[in-house]
This record gives C-alpha cells, sequence and structure tokens, in this order.
C-alpha cells in the first residue's frame, strides 16, 4: 500500500489544492480562493465557470464526509466528472 502522505512533515495536516487557470483573457486580472481552490485568470465567464465547478466539487465532498486531500484519484476524477469536468486527453488535441 502506497503513502499518499510521503514525504510530509510528522504533525502536518496532509493539503491538496484545486488550482484552476484560465488561459482565455479579456484584459482584467481574475483570482478568486476558497477552501482548498485558487482560481486565476480568464475571461469573467471562464473564471465564473471555474469557481463554480471548484465550489460545486467542494459540495459533493462535504456530503461524501470527505477532504480533497482524503480521495483517491479514482473517487476526485469521477466527482469532476459529475460536476462537468472532463480529463484532458492530448493525444486526441
Amino acid at each position: 500500500m502506497g503513502d499518499s502522505n510521503k514525504g510530509a512533515k510528522p504533525g502536518k495536516t496532509p493539503k491538496a489544492l484545486l488550482l484552476g487557470v484560465g488561459l482565455d483573457s479579456d484584459g482584467h486580472k481574475r483570482v478568486t480562493t476558497g477552501k482548498n481552490f485558487a482560481m486565476v485568470g480568464g475571461t469573467a465567464e471562464t473564471h465564473e465557470a471555474m469557481t463554480e465547478k471548484a465550489i460545486k466539487i467542494n459540495e459533493k465532498l462535504s456530503r461524501r464526509g470527505k477532504e480533497l486531500h482524503e480521495v483517491s484519484r479514482e473517487e476526485f476524477d469521477d466527482i469532476a466528472h459529475e460536476v462537468g469536468l472532463k480529463r484532458n486527453d492530448p493525444g486526441r488535441n
């Protein structure tokens, strides 16, 4: 069984962060932070969509009684898919 907290300092709470980066721009600088997320950049529409999805992910985690650092990659992928996110497949671009 692998240790997901490898390298963590003893006594420290594990942390995880959702980071959203909007690559489109309308000249405004936008930064929104919340519990375990930071959204940076994007047009107003993109930034709002990223923030909304991060909030929905946190709501789903809360309903499951979990924190972001406690879910597996597979469980996170399921939650992300439920809120409308999809994994990027570089081979298909």
